[in-house]
């Protein structure tokens, strides 16, 4: 930790000004997690006016993800270079832009470059700052719950009603008016922006690990694309799949280096040091894979094989939107109430159960049954989301933020490229058939849905204290 970052003043509480100050933080991840979840009921309707395929449309979706995954360290980084109100406002231009260029998209590529590329740098630019800012506004633990579970309801929500926002404008107006729906969001969180105030000065001379940045970003990007690679060839997904591990192993090689001479890495080692927050980003991980990679199943075989449309596909999606709404609104008296460990086990487990519940009505005809899996899934979801981050966030101090915050949303989108990626792929697989494809598809969320419950439950069964500031 160099000397400026230690001795940085830091704004008093009473530069912000209450509560309302978390709605251009809550809306901003709202509209980051529709933007990844509301493509899945257009499917149809996008490959048709573009002229491509589904499966294009899906890696598009799976590449947005990937782009917020890889640059979401290096731009969490640059919060301490540029100032994380300045890093908001910047990412939100930036995803404005992109939203208007999808919208305007006559190709795939086009679309690439607007949604994939533009809105998913844009998004790793802007998130970090929102659970940086939420981690310095709010100090309480009581206070920084309720924080974190307005936040995290808001991005599970966006995920769960992108489905149903998004295709009730796909089928009454167009699928591109859903984009510039985004952007008029993105207008609205710029002007609530003006009014926030940052409560740790900029620090423009504090020196910035480039080469870390391209190996970090670089190596998450090959080994995803390994994942897709696999229905095309098995040989050419494995060279990915190594080379993609090996260029991040040895980032952290140089992270060692770089530390070992004294100068600031991108991403310091002793992020990893905290059990309690490894447990936790691992947990996250996990639930962000669930979400996408259910969002992106369902609608998918609702869809390509059972024929429904767009608004149809997103109104039986309401079921997850409303399990995720209730539960994480709940969140706040839930940490008080129970350990975070047990809520964070519950929720895989009432997940679980929603994937089996999946697993059971792929071969019932009509779609509506799916609507309980996706009611489970949703309430599992919402319990977990806030004390996962609120574990990981509060483990470190505030000169600490914006490098856990720019691991934490990475880790999480990380996990959302890898349930579109894995989805997407075994759903092309040729098969017999369609419902083997969904069978062999939901299978592995099972898997993931059990492997978070082991992992939650080796987190301590007390309640984590708030790090302290040093300094």
């Amino acid at each position: 930790m160099t000397g400026s970052s230690m001795s940085a003043p830091v704004t008093p509480r009473s530069a912000t000004t209450g509560w309302w100050a978390l709605l251009p933080l809550a809306l901003a991840q709202f509209i980051c997690s529709f933007a990844g979840s509301n493509m899945n009921v257009m499917l149809n309707d996008m490959s048709r006016d573009l002229d491509t395929s589904v499966h294009a449309i899906q890696i598009s979706i799976t590449l947005f993800l990937l782009v917020m995954a890889a640059l979401m360290i290096p731009f969490g980084k640059l919060t301490d270079q540029l100032g994380r109100k300045l890093c908001f406002v910047l990412g939100l231009s930036i995803y404005g832009v992109g939203a208007v260029v999808s919208a305007l998209s006559p190709g795939l590529g086009f679309l690439i470059l607007g949604n994939s590329i533009l809105e998913g740098a844009g998004t790793a630019l802007l998130i970090p700052p929102v659970y940086i800012l939420v981690t310095m506004y709010w100090t309480g633990i009581a206070d920084r719950a309720r924080a974190f579970g307005l936040v995290s309801a808001a991005g599970g929500v966006g995920a769960a009603t992108g489905p149903l926002i998004g295709g009730w404008i796909c089928a009454t107006i167009s699928w591109r008016a859903a984009f510039v729906f985004q952007a008029l969001i993105i207008v609205v969180i710029l002007v609530l922006a003006l009014r926030l105030k940052d409560p740790r000065p900029a620090e423009p001379d504090r020196p910035y690990d480039l080469v870390g940045a391209i190996l970090s970003g670089s190596g998450l990007i090959v080994f995803v694309l390994g994942i897709l690679a696999v229905d095309n060839s098995f040989v050419f997904a494995l060279v990915l799949l190594l080379a993609g591990a090996g260029i991040i192993a040895l980032f952290f090689v140089w992270v060692r280096r770089r530390e070992s001479a004294g100068r600031e890495p991108l991403l310091s080692t002793t992020l990893f040091r905290s059990r309690i927050s490894n447990l936790g980003l691992v947990t996250q991980n996990l639930q962000w894979l669930l979400l996408m990679g259910t969002s992106m199943l369902v609608a998918s075989h609702l869809q390509v094989v059972r024929g429904y449309d767009a608004i149809e596909t997103g109104v039986i999606f309401s079921a997850a939107t409303v399990g995720i709404l209730g539960s994480s609104l709940a969140a706040g008296a839930l940490v008080k109430r129970f350990a975070q460990r047990t809520l964070i086990v519950t929720g895989f487990l009432i997940t679980g159960v929603g994937l089996l519940l999946l697993l059971i009505v792929g071969a019932v005809p009509g779609a509506w049954a799916f609507a309980w899996g996706l009611l489970a899934i949703g309430i599992g979801l919402g319990v977990m989301l806030t004390p996962s981050v609120n574990l990981v966030q509060s483990a470190f101090p505030e000169e600490k933020q914006g490098e856990i915050s720019g691991l934490s949303r990475s880790i999480s989108n990380l996990g959302s490229s890898f349930g579109t990626a894995i989805v997407g792929t075994l759903l092309v697989l040729d098969v017999r058939g369609p419902n083997d494809n969904y069978v062999l598809a939901l299978s592995p969320l099972v898997v993931v849905a059990i492997a978070g419950m082991v992992v939650a439950s080796l987190l301590p069964g007390r309640s984590v204290t708030t790090a302290r500031t040093s300094g």
